[in-house]
């Protein structure tokens, strides 16, 4: 299976403007740019994708790993804060931290714990935060 996203972009990295689109429609020429990025103008950020996209990983992964345990969850409520930093000079995602709020009939804390931490480590955007990335680059 595989999926997709897109960005164009025209001008220069503070005075430029591009936009996001998603394979599936759901995000149809979004707005982002410096001041997204960097300030608070209206539109999108690479950072707030990448959150939304961990939150939204990890939160059908515990939902599967609390399946495996006979459990069901009323509620699972993720937010996922995304730390760009300067690192060396350059920008770097540094961390990301998952805030969970749950609601889960029956469950023990121990067994939330375990499902939780499970779903962290398992959830694909998890380990694509260590992934290899390769690239292939063609100028026209």
């Amino acid at each position: 299976m595989k999926k997709s996203g897109s960005a164009v972009w025209s001008g220069g990295l503070k005075d430029g403007k591009g936009f996001i689109s998603s394979q599936s429609g759901a995000l149809d020429n979004i707005a982002y740019g410096f001041n997204t990025r960097f300030e608070d103008g209206p539109g999108s950020n690479p950072e707030e994708l990448i959150g939304a996209a961990h939150a939204a990983c990890f939160t059908m992964a515990l939902s599967g790993k609390l399946g495996e345990a006979g459990l069901s969850a009323t509620a699972l409520k993720t937010t996922a804060q995304v730390s760009l930093d300067k690192v060396n000079g350059e920008y770097a995602i540094t961390a990301v931290h998952l805030t969970l709020v749950a609601t889960i009939p029956g469950a023990t804390d121990e067994v939330f714990q375990d499902a939780a931490r499970r779903a962290k480590l398992g959830c694909p955007v998890s380990k694509l935060l260590v992934a290899n990335i390769t690239l292939d680059a063609t100028l026209e």
